[in-house]
């Protein structure tokens, strides 16, 4: 069966809730299935060695994730309006997939958690979009007929599902940020059919 990567890093749980959130939404298509994959934290001084296994959560992302899903969310927290460094990490030794062209043509989107509101949620979101238009993968955002888009007071965008965790990280994902995701996890899944039924037509 096709299924949706859904490869995050999350530092205080929120990145991961979403991405849980996510995955539910792509399970609520039939016909796909969703497969969660996290990434290693990375040392500021120098590479650090983790076991193969995180001790919680999901497995840790291998190349063939990539390369053989039906389509991708990317999800990472912000850093300073920037994706956080463990998932760029791993997204720079991609390489080998960009040479084969293995993502040319597959859907892919992303999400986000900031620990402000204003906090750089729409420039992070958008500096994942960067790697995967560079592999050729066809990004999807979420449209204002998801009409909590008009009323969320926490986060979401168009470019994204986001969050606003405060200042503590700890505030729970809003009604609005869940459904959100939910929407996203549906509407790659239904990408991903649509785009693979044609590539066999």
């Amino acid at each position: 069966m096709p299924y949706i990567l859904i490869l995050y890093y999350s530092r205080y749980g929120a990145t991961a809730e979403m991405a849980r959130l996510i995955a539910r939404g792509v399970e609520e298509t039939p016909g796909v299935e969703a497969r969660l994959r996290t990434v290693p934290a990375v040392s500021a001084v120098c590479e650090a060695t983790e076991d193969s296994i995180p001790n919680a959560g999901a497995p840790y992302a291998e190349l063939d994730d990539l390369r053989h899903c039906a389509g991708l969310t990317l999800g990472s927290p912000t850093r300073f309006g920037n994706m956080a460094a463990p998932l760029k990490y791993f997204l720079d030794g991609t390489s080998p997939l960009w040479l084969a062209g293995a993502l040319i043509g597959k859907p892919a989107a992303v999400f986000t958690s900031t620990s402000s509101l204003h906090g750089g949620q729409e420039t992070t979101l958008l500096s994942m979009m960067l790697p995967l238009l560079h592999h050729g993968m066809m990004i999807l955002g979420l449209p204002y007929r998801e009409t909590d888009l008009l009323r969320t007071t926490t986060g979401g965008t168009p470019y994204g599902p986001s969050h606003h965790a405060g200042g503590e990280s700890n505030l729970p994902l809003s009604e609005e940020e869940k459904r959100l995701c939910l929407a996203l996890g549906r509407r790659i899944a239904r990408a991903a059919l649509a785009l693979g039924k044609a590539a066999k037509e």
